[in-house]
């Protein structure tokens, strides 16, 4: 099992995970772009765990199986959900903190409303409050097809600059989308806000072969952010989008009007 910072090559130790399962191929994708940039270890979910959020498994076991997905790569599926994966990764097989995490790379978008739903950037939040630092990667492709050499390209240059800088914020988590398009239509790299946006959503009614009544989830994605600066406009202008998040959830500039408020 790895060591964190090992001394005996000083070379990093990178942790990398997903929400899409262990053998999805921007998982695999992401950790050969970072292998030759230290020790990599993989610890992803056995099964797809899309929009799970920061949940944590709790009243019933968790299992790690060892996996020889990732050619000589240290590898292991985990039965329970992305935060449930670095939870163990750190405590069990890495046995100390990693110098980084990487989650994804992604099928589909996770800019926008999409960071609080996703579990690929719960496990970089994750990370980021166990002070390691974390990125998330999505490219803006649910197909299994998905050409992921553009994203792999962004993905392995982001972690190369972190990994120069002479100290990273140990509470850094940076939420990293690619457009769905080839490298060289791609204008660059673009640091922004997340652009206030939802999902108008909607629940079919539907009926099971035996009659009895289901619902499924349709919805629309509506951008009110009109912003230049926002991580949609940059994707929708081929930029890659980087988006600085945090775990800390309270609003500052309403915690002081409340304060006179409640004096």
């Amino acid at each position: 099992m790895a060591k964190a910072k090992s001394k005996a090559n000083n070379k990093p130790v990178i942790l990398v995970t997903n929400d899409d399962g262990y053998n999805a191929p921007g998982i695999k994708a992401l950790a050969q772009a970072v292998e030759g940039l230290g020790k990599v270890v993989v610890v992803a979910p056995d099964k797809p765990q899309s929009g799970m959020g920061h949940a944590i498994t709790i009243g019933q076991p968790l299992r790690l199986q060892k996996v020889h997905h990732f050619g000589n790569l240290e590898a292991y599926a985990c039965s329970g959900t992305p935060v449930d994966c670095v939870k163990l990764a750190v405590d069990k097989i890495i046995k100390g903190k990693p110098d980084l995490c990487v989650s994804g790379i992604n099928h589909g978008a996770n800019h926008s409303i999409n960071v609080i739903y996703s579990g690929t950037m719960s496990a970089a939040l994750e990370a980021s409050i166990e002070s390691i630092p974390s990125i998330g990667f999505s490219l803006l492709d649910y197909s299994i097809e998905a050409d992921f050499s553009a994203a792999a390209h962004y993905a392995k240059e982001i972690v190369q600059q972190l990994l120069k800088g002479k100290s990273i914020d140990k509470h850094l988590c940076l939420n990293v989308n690619i457009p769905a398009v080839k490298k060289e239509m791609i204008k660059g790299i673009k640091v922004c806000h997340q652009a206030y946006a939802k999902y108008e959503e909607k629940f079919d009614e539907r009926k099971d072969p035996h009659g009895r009544k289901y619902f499924w989830l349709t919805g629309e994605f509506v951008n009110f952010d009109k912003s230049k600066e926002s991580d949609v406009w940059a994707l929708k202008n081929n930029y890659v989008s980087v988006v600085p998040v945090q775990f800390d959830l309270t609003h500052y500039a309403l915690k002081k009007k409340l304060e006179k408020q409640f004096k």
